[in-house]
């Protein structure tokens, strides 16, 4: 990724999981506030509400370099961008457009490079990532609107004749544009990952070199961390959690290391709701426009960036274990580890470069 362009013009311009952070007491450290203090530097730890979730940072720097003003500055500015739950937003306005002959004209350069990326993402996994599948995620209930009424087969067909990300959208570094007025997006899936590496890239132009973001579960992280030997992000165990039935008590499955790599989980056993005794998981196979039906609970994909990170790990969940395997294995610096339900018996897979940063409990 050419971080010169997508955080640079970004700022001039304009997975579910909960993860937790291992964090380990500094030596002769003291609490001041929300900073953490060494002999020679302080840890500062960052907090807030972004994107219908929270975020966590944490970054190491000298005294008086509290950056949380021009984070959250930098967050508003990406969620006028691409929040679909922002009515004025870049993406709502496109999504209402009627016109096939209009355009978004981009206001900001945070749209750019979540669309270059869902293509490269869109051909990598052979159309099982695809942000046009709006309408099918909000019809089946897991966009603006509750649980829905059972859902005629022929109005899965009609929406299914909306998805193609290949056929559907125009677009350059400028402008945006669509060939059907019904045509929507939804970045849901990678846009999370983005807004980790939009921050992450604004630390490192601070000359900040160990740091930690999270934005709702999705991590990038760099250097010693707070334990001296790269940061420990939890990968937590696939318990199914409902409206109903709330998991309080989270277990750990494993721990992964991280230093100049991203991590991020996407899973069906936390979003989801079952209908005469059958389980629909948030996740839409844009093949068929149903909720995906095989056996793998979770997919944690680690990358360089955050904004791949996301975006491979829900096309490992569309395409479950084995393909999904198949391919990470044909990518350069991508890993991913499966949870799996084997009968009843969950079990565990990964891809071979996944177990230099695992450690399994």
């Amino acid at each position: 990724m050419d971080k010169k362009y997508y955080f640079r013009n970004a700022i001039y311009g304009g997975a579910l999981i909960v993860l937790m952070f291992l964090v380990y007491k500094c030596r002769s450290s003291e609490n001041v506030g929300n900073i953490l203090t060494t002999e020679d530097k302080k840890m500062y730890q960052v907090y807030g509400e972004t994107m219908g979730t929270t975020y966590t940072i944490k970054y190491e720097a000298e005294s008086g370099k509290n950056y949380q003003m021009a984070i959250d500055s930098l967050l508003k500015a990406f969620n006028q961008s691409l929040s679909t739950y922002i009515p004025n937003s870049e993406i709502s306005i496109f999504n209402r457009m009627q016109n096939i002959d209009s355009a978004i004209v981009f206001q900001n350069n945070f749209f750019y490079p979540v669309l270059k990326r869902s293509r490269e993402i869109f051909e990598i996994s052979e159309g099982a990532f695809d942000p046009t599948l709006a309408p099918l995620i909000r019809v089946w209930g897991f966009g603006e609107i509750e649980e829905p009424e059972k859902i005629p087969t022929e109005k899965i067909d009609s929406l299914l004749e909306l998805v193609g990300f290949d056929k559907y959208i125009v677009f350059d570094e400028k402008i945006l544009k669509k060939t059907k007025p019904q045509i929507q997006l939804n970045f849901n899936a990678i846009a999370q990952g983005y807004g980790v590496d939009v921050i992450a890239f604004f630390l490192e132009e601070q000359n900040i070199k160990n740091y930690m973001v999270e934005i709702g579960g999705e991590v990038r992280a760099n250097g010693k961390g707070t334990s001296g030997n790269g940061w420990k992000i939890g990968i937590d165990k696939p318990i199914e959690e409902t409206k109903d039935n709330p998991n309080t008590e989270r277990k750990l499955q494993a721990i992964v290391t991280l230093n100049n790599k991203s991590l991020v989980t996407s899973g069906n056993y936390r979003k989801f709701y079952i209908r005469d005794g059958k389980k629909y998981p948030h996740t839409i196979n844009p093949n068929t426009g149903y909720p995906v039906s095989h056996n793998l609970l979770s997919a944690t994909a680690l990358a360089d960036d955050a904004i791949t990170a996301d975006a491979l790990g829900t096309a490992c969940m569309v395409l479950g274990r084995e393909k999904a395997l198949e391919m990470i294995e044909k990518l350069d610096n991508a890993e991913v580890f499966l949870i799996y339900d084997d009968n009843g018996t969950v079990k565990t897979q990964m891809s071979k470069g996944f177990k230099n940063f695992i450690e399994e409990l």
